[in-house]
């Protein structure tokens, strides 16, 4: 589903990324992992078009979107939900969610009942602000944000960050539910390894902006984790 070729990134004088070869298979959940520092945000925002490449290519169901904005590459059906959810405090849950439809034609920004299905909390909070939302909520929102435009491939930057471990539960099972019923296929960074190990069928590892492990999460062995992840 989505193919990058030989990424290049630059950040300042910085070369962030080094000849990225990344495939995530359609109806897959991939985990990107790597320690802090070593690239994957800055992939995923390239990916986004957020950030700018130097050189390589990025397909998502074989369409280059190398000449396309931010907005045309959610419209294509990728949704993202950022590091730090993002969301906004000022707005209510629901304006928040209405935020995700603006990319859609005018007759198409209807929230789509699956977003409800999926997180039934959200419809007795559509009035509250964002910002009074706790931690986890607001993680459900952002992502809720997300899946109103019902992408074909979503991607999430460290879903777990800063959540306590009771929603850290409910949020896997979010993403299990996605991937494995809805048949989303899903690219994810994230930090805690028996997480990722629950959620995630592939992992990709970056180790100073370069891709050093890849295949089905069974290859992830205790030297990979030590060597790679363990700080």
């Amino acid at each position: 589903m989505l193919q990058i070729h030989g990424l290049n990134q630059f950040y300042g004088g910085s070369h962030t990324l080094w000849d990225v070869d990344l495939t995530v298979p359609q109806g897959s959940c991939t985990a990107l992992m790597g320690r802090n520092g070593m690239g994957k945000t800055t992939l995923l925002r390239s990916i986004m078009g957020l950030l700018p490449v130097a050189s390589g290519q990025i397909l998502f169901e074989g369409q280059d979107l190398a000449q396309r904005r931010a907005q045309d590459r959610a419209r294509m059906g990728i949704g993202y939900v950022p590091q730090g959810r993002e969301i906004f405090s000022q707005l209510t849950v629901e304006e928040n969610l209405r935020v995700g439809l603006t990319v859609r034609p005018r007759d198409q920004r209807s929230l789509p009942e699956m977003v409800f299905e999926t997180f039934p909390g959200l419809r007795q909070m559509l009035r509250r602000r964002g910002g009074d939302l706790s931690g986890g909520q607001q993680q459900q929102l952002a992502i809720a944000r997300a899946l109103v435009l019902e992408p074909r491939l979503l991607i999430l930057d460290e879903p777990t960050e800063g959540i306590q471990p009771g929603i850290v539960h409910q949020i896997g099972d979010v993403i299990l539910r996605l991937n494995r019923e809805k048949g989303l296929t899903v690219l994810l960074v994230e930090q805690k390894l028996p997480f990722a190990r629950r959620v995630a069928s592939q992992v990709r590892i970056l180790d100073k902006g370069r891709l050093v492990v890849t295949g089905a999460m069974e290859v992830l062995t205790d030297e990979l984790v030590r060597q790679h992840l363990s700080v």
